[in-house]
């Protein structure tokens, strides 16, 4: 049932007491229930729980909530068939995040209004896999997370990512493609209030998401994208989810922290090798190093979380398939398709591997991009693309 009024008061007080975190609001919960319960507590019996401080400030209402509780009563007034606040006590609120040490003392969310019909939200880790990587990724490492969130998703997974940039977009719209029409399709863990989209350019994808999954956020409305907020949600896309595939990461990215969370929370971690040239497959390639699975195609995340998955009765088309991997043929009678390899390249580089002259290669190139087969990127670089 969604909160009532007097409800959301107590939770957004707890929430917003200086000083207060999500364990000390755990300890207090525990101690005396519902929120309404400890502010009618003794300096005495909060000194049980808390430090003098804090619970000096329990018992002064935050001056900042009565704002916050009309913006946030009103937002959920406005679609009230497709918006929640979970609480800790909430039967939507999702099981495995209980598990966590540190699970959020409040999640605000947007969802298809089928969702919230039941008793639970239909989403649990052994059907959900987190997609996440670079928010500047490669073209070739865009298309990866794409095709393989849209395999994932064909054969039932939910596919959990941050709404970033790049990898996490990428994974979110190739989820929406590949589900069904009943199924939750993928879910957006962000850093921001719900009331606003960041990124902007991720607006329209967003209301996809909104329409065929989920988005979630543990900051109050009104929470602007602070960076300190976004390697902390991803502790909930981890929480979320049986398995974290990471497509491209550099060294020192988000998707590590990812990553090594799922890995604190005894789940798989998957990664997706690339060029020893690309900075961005250093990540990945570290991760390998450390023990994650080498996955070259859906089928190898499937097989891992899915064991009795059937390549032949399901309705994913992996990437390795027939039509997969290269759905071009490697021509060998084309001088300039062997001479891209896999790794970008620039046009020097070319003219020598080739020995075309240079109208002539620029001609071939920009077919290829025509058609889709090559990317070109930033300084002049090429990159041949693989298709599913």
């Amino acid at each position: 049932m969604p909160l009532e009024r007097d409800e959301l008061a107590g939770w957004l007080r707890l929430a917003l007491t200086p000083g207060v975190g999500d364990l000390t609001a755990r300890k207090l919960l525990t101690a005396f229930g519902l929120p309404p319960r400890i502010f009618e507590q003794s300096m005495s019996a909060l000194r049980a729980c808390a430090s003098a401080k804090q619970a000096a400030a329990l018992q002064q209402e935050p001056v900042e909530l009565a704002a916050l509780l009309d913006t946030t009563w009103q937002w959920l007034q406005a679609d009230p068939a497709s918006r929640r606040v979970l609480t800790l006590g909430d039967p939507h609120y999702p099981a495995s995040l209980l598990e966590m040490e540190d699970p959020p003392l409040m999640l605000y969310g947007i969802g298809a209004a089928q969702l919230w019909t039941g008793d639970r939200l239909p989403l649990t880790p052994e059907h959900s896999v987190a997609v996440v990587g670079s928010r500047n990724p490669t073209a070739q490492g865009a298309a990866n997370a794409q095709q393989f969130s849209q395999a994932l998703a064909q054969a039932g997974l939910t596919i959990v990512s941050g709404l970033a940039l790049g990898v996490d977009g990428a994974a979110h719209a190739g989820a929406i493609e590949g589900a069904a029409a009943d199924q939750v399709a993928t879910v957006a863990i962000v850093g921001t209030g719900l009331d606003r989209v960041y990124p902007r350019q991720h607006r329209d994808l967003a209301h996809r998401i909104a329409q065929r999954g989920l988005i979630l956020s543990e900051y109050p409305l009104g929470t602007p994208p602070l960076s300190a907020n976004f390697p902390k949600r991803n502790r909930i896309i981890a929480g979320l989810t049986r398995g974290t595939l990471v497509v491209e990461a550099a060294l020192k990215s988000g998707s590590l922290i990812t990553a090594r969370l799922a890995v604190e929370q005894g789940k798989d971690v998957f990664a997706i090798p690339g060029s020893i040239h690309s900075t961005q497959a250093r990540g990945c390639h570290a991760l390998i190093k450390q023990g994650a699975k080498l996955v070259e195609s859906a089928e190898d995340i499937l097989e891992e979380l899915m064991p009795a998955f059937s390549a032949q009765s399901s309705r994913t088309q992996t990437l390795d398939d027939d039509e997969g991997m290269d759905a071009f043929v490697d021509d060998a009678d084309d001088p300039l398709w062997s001479a891209l390899g896999f790794d970008p390249v620039g046009l020097d580089a070319l003219l020598a591997r080739t020995g075309m002259d240079t109208p002539s290669l620029q001609v071939r190139l920009m077919e290829l991009e025509l058609e889709g087969r090559v990317s070109r990127l930033p300084g002049g670089l090429f990159q041949r693309l693989v298709q599913s």
